[in-house]
C-alpha cells in the first residue's frame, strides 16, 4: 500500500481512534498488544458503499469496513453480511481476507464494523489495463474467471449459509429491489430508467436455473492479484453477496466498466466496442466462454441479454446512491459527485443491452451434425500473429544453434541456454501458458491454432511452455488436484520452474490395453508405497524433472476393471524412485527430455499425494487425454505445413532431366495431394476441438479417436514425400524431416495403437448408426 492508495481520515467519516484500537487488543488476536503506534488512513478509491480504512499497528496491518454515517437505505450497507460469507468462504480457502472480529456495537466509533487481515497485492482499477501486454490482459480475466467459476461452484448450504437469502425468484427480487434503491436515492428524472425497469419486469426468465452464492459486485477492481502471477488472491467487498443467479454476476463482470474507467470516468455508447477491441481484453463471447468452460456449461448462456441489462440496471442503482450520498455529505467516495453524470448515460446503454443480443459469430454451427467454417475471435488472430512473429525472430534462428550444442556438449542431459533465454521472452510477450484455459481464457479451438504453430519447430512447444507431458500433467492437476497439489507442483510447472512426466507404459504388459497396467500402489496407514516398472516415461531425462504423475493398481481382482487403477504424485528424489535408461526413438534420444524407463522400488509418498481418490485413474486419464491429444495433433498439423513449405522451396530450386523438379507432375501430385490431406486433418482436429469445448471429452470420443489414426499418418505421408523431394539430404541430420518423420510415426503407438483407436470408432458408429438407421 502507498500513500497514493490513502488519505487522511476525511471529515464525514472520523471517528475516536482510541476506542477502536482498543476494541482490537481485546477482540482481534494478532493485534500487536505492546505497541503504542496506531495509525488509521482511509482508503482513496476502496469502499465506495462502505467507509474502508487501512490500520498499521506493530508492524501489523489490518482493514476494516464500516457503515458511512448518517441516513441510509434500507437493506443497505450491512456489514454484518459481509462479516458473515466472509467467515464461511474463509473457511474452506476460497480467496478473501481473513476476517478477525465484527463489531455491531455503534457506540464503539459510531456505527458498526468489522476487522480484517491486510493483503498486499495488486489492484487494477483500470479494466483496460494498462501497461499490459495482450498476453498479460488474456492471464488477468482468465484468473478472474477462473475466481468466479469457483465461488459459483461452492455448495453453500455446507458452509453455513443456507438461510443467507431466499433460493427462488432471484430475478423478480432483484428488479424489484434496485428500482426501489434507485427511487429512494432518485434525483432527477432518467425515461431510460422507467422504460428499462418495465422491460425487465416483463422479461424475468421463467427458469431461473442454479442458485449459488452471487457476489454481486464482481470486478476487476474489486479483487487483490498476486504481486507477480495472474492469480486472484483475495476478492474484495461483498456488500450486495446474496443467493441468487450467477449470471448476474458474469454480466457484470463483461459490463463492469460502466461504473468508471479509472478516474477518468469515461462513458459513451460506443465504450463497449471499443473496449473489447483493446488487445488481450476479451469480447463479450470469449469471456461468457471461459466461464463456461469452468463451470462445465455448454455456451451460449442462457437469457443473457436480461441478465446483461439487468446488471446495467443495478449498477445504475448504486451509481445514483453514491451520487445521491455526496449531496447528503456522507459519501465515502472524493469523486462522488461527478457520479450524477453517468446514470442517464449508463441507463441508455441498459436499454441497448436489454433490446440487443450478442452479435458474436459461433465457431461452429453443429446443427444436425453440419459444420460452418471456423471464425476465430481478434483476440485469437492478436496471438496467432504474435507466435508467428515470435517463431521466426527467434525461434528458428536458434534452431541450429541448439542442435549445435546438443551434439557438441559433454553432457547433453542438461538445460539448454537459449532455450531458457527464449522462455523468458515468451513469458514476456504473453506468449505462456496458452494451452490451458485457466490461464489463458482459451477456448480448445482457439488454442489449437495456436497449437499449429507450436508444431513448426521441436523446441517451440517448451519455449511456450505448452510442451507435453506438461500440459497434460498441468491440466490433470488443475482439473483434478486438491488445494496443497497445485500450490506444490501446478503453480512451479505454471512458472515453467520445473518440469514433469508421465508414467504409464509398462514394459512387461500389453499397454495397448491400460487395464493391463501392474505397478501396484498400496495403502500403508498415512502413506502409499509405489512398486513396479514404466517406461516411455517422457521427460524423464530434463535435470529439473521433479514431479512424475504415476498411474498404478490400487484395487484387487474383485473391483471393476476399470476402477481399478489411481494417479498418484511422486516426487522424482523420492527415496526408491530409479532411472534404468534412456530409450532411443528410431535412434534419437530427444535429450534432454528424454524417455525412460524407470523403476518404482518400494517408493513411499504420502497418502494425500493421491489424485482425487483411488480407483479414479481412468477417469483422469480421460480428461487429461481429451485436449492433449488435440494439442498432438495440431502439432503434427503444424509439422507437416513446414515439412510442404520445405518440400515447395526445394522442387522450386531443383532441377533434373533438365526441368525443375516443381514441373513435373509427380511432384505436383504430391503437393496437391499434401496440402489436401493437412487441410482435411486440420478441419477434423478442430472439429474435435469444438465438440470438447461445447460437450466435453466424452462426447468427443469419436472424433478424438479419429484424428489420432488421421494426424500422424497424414503427417508421415506429407513428410515422407517432403523426404523423396529432398533425395539424400531428406534423410540425414541437414534437414529436421528425419525427425519430423519419426515423431509422427511414433505417435502412431504412443497416443494408442492405430488398430484401438480404428475399433473405438467402428464400434461408437455402428452403436449411432444403428440408433438413427436412415
Amino acid at each position: 500500500m502507498s500513500n497514493n492508495d490513502t488519505t487522511p481520515v476525511r471529515s464525514q467519516h472520523r471517528f475516536e481512534e482510541a476506542r477502536l484500537r482498543n476494541f482490537m487488543m481485546q477482540h482481534v488476536d494478532d493485534f500487536p498488544q505492546q505497541s503504542n503506534d496506531f495509525t488509521v488512513r482511509q482508503y482513496r478509491f476502496s469502499g465506495q458503499s462502505n467507509p474502508t480504512f487501512y490500520i498499521a499497528a506493530g508492524g501489523k496491518e489490518f482493514v476494516m469496513r464500516k457503515k458511512p454515517p448518517g441516513k441510509l437505505l434500507p437493506k443497505a450497507h450491512m456489514v454484518n453480511r459481509e462479516y458473515r460469507i466472509l467467515s464461511a468462504l474463509y473457511s474452506i480457502g476460497y480467496p478473501v481476507p481473513k476476517p478477525f472480529a465484527y463489531c455491531q456495537d455503534p457506540s464503539v466509533i459510531g456505527t458498526e464494523f468489522y476487522i480484517m487481515q491486510h493483503v498486499r497485492g495488486r489492484i487494477f482499477r483500470d479494466p483496460e489495463l494498462p501497461g499490459m501486454t495482450p498476453g498479460q490482459r488474456q492471464a488477468i480475466y482468465a484468473a478472474m474467471m477462473g475466481a468466479l467459476a469457483k465461488l459459483h461452484s461452492i455448495d453453500w448450504s455446507k458452509i453455513g449459509l443456507g438461510d443467507f437469502g431466499p433460493t427462488t425468484n432471484y430475478s423478480k427480487r432483484q428488479v424489484s429491489t434496485w428500482n426501489k434503491q434507485y427511487i429512494a436515492s432518485k434525483t432527477s428524472e432518467v425515461s431510460e430508467m422507467d422504460y428499462l425497469f418495465k422491460w425487465l419486469s416483463n422479461n424475468i426468465p421463467e427458469n431461473e436455473g442454479k442458485t449459488t452464492i452471487v457476489h454481486g459486485d464482481f470486478r476487476v477492481d474489486n479483487m487483490i492479484f498476486h504481486p507477480t502471477e495472474p492469480r486472484v488472491i483475495a476478492v474484495l467487498d461483498w456488500e450486495l453477496s446474496t443467493l441468487g443467479n450467477p449470471l448476474s454476476d458474469v454480466a457484470l463482470l463483461y459490463y463492469h466498466a460502466i461504473s468508471y474507467i479509472n478516474a477518468r470516468l469515461i462513458f459513451c455508447l460506443n465504450y463497449f466496442i471499443a473496449f473489447s477491441k483493446i488487445p488481450g481484453i476479451p469480447t463479450e463471447k470469449e469471456l461468457t466462454d471461459t466461464y463456461c468452460y469452468y463451470r462445465g456449461l455448454k455456451p451460449p448462456l442462457p437469457n443473457w441479454n436480461f441478465y446483461c441489462a439487468l446488471s446495467i440496471f443495478r449498477m445504475v442503482g448504486i451509481t445514483q446512491g453514491v451520487y445521491a450520498r455526496s449531496i447528503q455529505g456522507n459519501a465515502s467516495s472524493e469523486t462522488a459527485q461527478t457520479y450524477g453524470r453517468i446514470v442517464p448515460l449508463a441507463a441508455k446503454a441498459g436499454v441497448i443491452a436489454a433490446l440487443s443480443k450478442s452479435s458474436e459469430f459461433t465457431a461452429f454451427d453443429d446443427n444436425n451434425g453440419s459444420f460452418g467454417i471456423l471464425k476465430l475471435s481478434s483476440r485469437t488472430r492478436e496471438l496467432q500473429k504474435q507466435m508467428k512473429e515470435f517463431m521466426k525472430k527467434y525461434v528458428f534462428p536458434a534452431e541450429q544453434v541448439i542442435h549445435e550444442h546438443l551434439q557438441n556438449a559433454s553432457n547433453r542431459w542438461t538445460v539448454l541456454p537459449m532455450v531458457e533465454e527464449l522462455k523468458t521472452k515468451a513469458k514476456q510477450e504473453g506468449l505462456w501458458n496458452l494451452f490451458l484455459p485457466g490461464a489463458s481464457g482459451l477456448s480448445q479451438v482457439e488454442y489449437a491454432t495456436l497449437a499449429e504453430i507450436t508444431g513448426w519447430s521441436d523446441f517451440a512447444p517448451e519455449i511456450f511452455n505448452c510442451n507435453a507431458p506438461d500440459t497434460g500433467n498441468m491440466e490433470v492437476l488443475h482439473l483434478y488436484g486438491s488445494d496443497e497439489q497445485k500450490r506444490e507442483w501446478l503453480e512451479p510447472l505454471l512458472e515453467g520452474k520445473i518440469r514433469s512426466c508421465y508414467c504409464m507404459t509398462e514394459p512387461y504388459v500389453a499397454s495397448s490395453d491400460a487395464t493391463n497396467m501392474a505397478l501396484t500402489i498400496t495403502r500403508d496407514g498415512d502413506y502409499y508405497i509405489v512398486n513396479g516398472r514404466k517406461w516411455w516415461s517422457s521427460g524423464a531425462g530434463d535435470p529439473r524433472c521433479k514431479i512424475a504423475i504415476v498411474m498404478g493398481r490400487t484395487g484387487g481382482k474383485e473391483v471393476q476393471k476399470h476402477r481399478s487403477h489411481s494417479m498418484i504424485l511422486v516426487p522424482m528424489q523420492t527415496p526408491g524412485v530409479k532411472k534404468l535408461r534412456a530409450l532411443t526413438v528410431f535412434g534419437y534420444d530427444d535429450a534432454p527430455h528424454g524417455h525412460l524407463e524407470i523403476e518404482f522400488d518400494n517408493v513411499r509418498v504420502p497418502a494425500s499425494n493421491i489424485i482425487l481418490g483411488e480407483g479414479r485413474g481412468f477417469e483422469i486419464s480421460q480428461g487429461r487425454l481429451g485436449p492433449g491429444r488435440i494439442h498432438h495433433c495440431m502439432r503434427l498439423i503444424g509439422r507437416a505445413e513446414r515439412a510442404l513449405s520445405l518440400m515447395c522451396d526445394r522442387v522450386q530450386n531443383r532441377v533434373a532431366f533438365n526441368k525443375k523438379l516443381a514441373e513435373m507432375n509427380t511432384i505436383q501430385h504430391h503437393i496437391a495431394r499434401s496440402r489436401q490431406e493437412i487441410e482435411q486433418a486440420r478441419l477434423l482436429t478442430l472439429k474435435a476441438a469444438r465438440l470438447i469445448d461445447l460437450k466435453g471429452t466424452k462426447a468427443a470420443r469419436k472424433e478424438i479417436a479419429m484424428i489420432k489414426v488421421v494426424a500422424p499418418n497424414m503427417c508421415s505421408e506429407v513428410v515422407d514425400r517432403a523426404i523423396q523431394a529432398f533425395g539424400g539430404a531428406g534423410v540425414c541430420q541437414d534437414t529436421i524431416l528425419p525427425y519430423y518423420y519419426v515423431a509422427g510415426r511414433t505417435l502412431r503407438i504412443a497416443d494408442g495403437p492405430d488398430e484401438v483407436h480404428l475399433t473405438s470408432v467402428a464400434k461408437l458408429e455402428l452403436r449411432e448408426q444403428t440408433k438413427a438407421k436412415l
